[in-house]
């Protein structure tokens, strides 16, 4: 075991230290805040299946649709600056996003999932998913799939282009540039320098299990293009894919994840009171369309629901494809991230991480 803990928090350690014996875990590492003051952060295990490099609290991982929480952190700040609002129609900031009921949408609406564009449905390059502007200008025309504002459907690729170019045009830079600024424990377009520092993934031993098939959902997970392909994987490291490719430690997560708990990313960004109760007011609840769960959308995040992690009513927060997984409460100003390498078959709810989150409860 790696790193620091607060005494009244050793059971999360303990926690983490079984999953690694037990094999759950190869590697992972857990991180929380309270009120800005950083309470855990340690990790356990290795980096490879030979068991030679340790997983260390600043190795980096990549953390999937986690990384979706850590562009909603943006966009609360933006709202807090007056550079953004929730209630705004996205057309006014992006002017070519036309058509098909899509001028009406607001950002809390393609925050949360309302948009109806969650896939491509027609076959094209999977190499365009790295051509950022190609990419965007597609989702601006395309149709939606269904009547914006009408459904929640999870876009995996999606909703960074979306997410990613409002904030571009408000604010004057991309995402990954954002982060460059704030941290180096969460990074959306990897450096070779950078590179040195991540774990690689295991893949879980059997696929997710998405639910009935419909042509929404295949579009988004199945097809040879709903993900990017045919780029070597520099590249693909290298590219801004804000909802689906950043790489980042558990600290770093957790520390993003205080601006929606107690209104400061340490220090360099804020967000005030009323921009915090808008991003975890409930925009959507119901049926989502892509992923196979009954769900409350926030703006960007999920609202507890139904033991999605294991927290108390008022937590928000967000899972990444194999396990990773982050949280807010704004209740308690606790934020909590795990990260692991090894990866499982858990769209939501991973066993691993609601196991720590309810230690941490405990503990409290």
């Amino acid at each position: 075991m790696i790193g620091t803990v607060d005494p009244r928090f050793h059971a999360v350690g303990e926690a983490l230290r079984a999953s690694v014996a037990s094999g759950e875990d190869l590697g992972a590492q857990v991180a929380a805040f309270i009120d800005g003051e950083n309470v855990i952060d340690l990790a356990d295990g290795f980096q490879d299946r030979a068991k030679t490099l340790p997983y260390a609290t600043d190795t980096l991982t990549c953390v999937y649709s986690s990384g979706k929480a850590v562009c909603a952190a943006l966009i609360l700040a933006a709202v807090s600056e007056g550079k953004l609002d929730y209630e705004q129609k996205v057309s006014e900031i992006w002017p070519e996003f036309v058509g098909g009921g899509k001028e009406d949408l607001t950002l809390a609406q393609v925050l949360s999932h309302q948009s109806g564009l969650s896939a491509f449905l027609e076959e094209r390059d999977p190499a365009l998913w790295i051509d950022w502007d190609r990419t965007a200008s597609d989702l601006a025309a395309m149709e939606p799939i269904f009547p914006p504002g009408t459904a929640s459907a999870y876009g995996p690729q999606t909703f960074g282009f979306l997410v990613g170019e409002v904030y571009r045009r408000a604010m004057g830079k991309t995402i990954g540039a954002a982060l460059r600024g704030l941290t180096r424990d969460v990074v959306c377009g990897l450096s070779l320098s950078e590179a040195t520092r991540v774990a690689p993934l295991v893949k879980p031993k059997r696929p997710p299990d998405l639910g009935p098939i419909t042509p929404i959902k295949r579009a988004a997970f199945l097809e040879k293009w709903s993900a990017p392909a045919g780029v070597s994987k520099q590249a693909w490291a290298g590219a801004e894919l804000p909802a689906s490719n950043m790489h980042a430690s558990a600290h770093g997560l957790a520390q993003a994840m205080q601006l929606f708990a107690s209104g400061t990313w340490a220090g360099k960004l804020g967000a005030s009171d009323h921009a915090r109760e808008q991003a975890w007011a409930e925009r959507i609840a119901g049926d989502d369309l892509v992923l196979p769960f009954n769900l409350s959308w926030g703006a960007g995040v999920f609202r507890e629901n139904g033991g999605l992690f294991g927290a108390p009513p008022t937590a928000i927060g967000h899972y990444g494809f194999g396990g990773s997984c982050v949280l807010a409460d704004p209740a308690r100003g606790v934020s909590f991230a795990y990260v692991p390498n090894q990866q499982s078959s858990h769209l939501v709810a991973d066993p691993r991480a609601v196991r720590l989150i309810e230690t941490l409860y405990a503990a409290l």
